[in-house]
């Protein structure tokens, strides 16, 4: 059985003593619970684009379908970009990526309407 690195210091010399895995480097300790969470929460806050690609901040990204923006009578057409795009994984309203699109200004959309660049 392997044992994970460290949260802390991310050493690779960690041992379990009982139910604490113990970091000898920076003296940090944990339960191997605390680690599948972790584990879990960092899949979890992984963004995927329309395809399932991953996106990352500064990722350039193309809208795949029109959409109607809300309180206006724009539409934004398919095939618009958007550069250097930041993502927003604590989004409550599905809107996780926020950007500039050409011709439009600063927008936010939802990573389901875009495909990587």
């Amino acid at each position: 059985m392997s044992l994970p690195n460290c949260p802390k210091c991310d050493a690779e010399y960690t041992y379990e003593d009982g139910a604490l895995l113990i970091c000898p480097m920076c003296a940090h300790e944990w339960t191997a619970a605390e680690t599948d969470a972790a584990q879990a929460e960092e899949q979890a806050a992984v963004i995927r684009d329309a395809v399932g690609n991953e996106l990352q901040d500064g990722d350039a990204v193309t809208v795949i379908k029109d959409l109607k923006v809300k309180g206006s009578s724009i539409v934004i057409k398919v095939g618009t970009k958007a550069k250097s795009i930041r993502l927003l994984p604590d989004a409550t309203d599905g809107h996780d990526i926020d950007c500039k699109l050409d011709n439009h200004g600063p927008m936010k959309l939802k990573s389901s309407v875009v495909k990587k660049a």
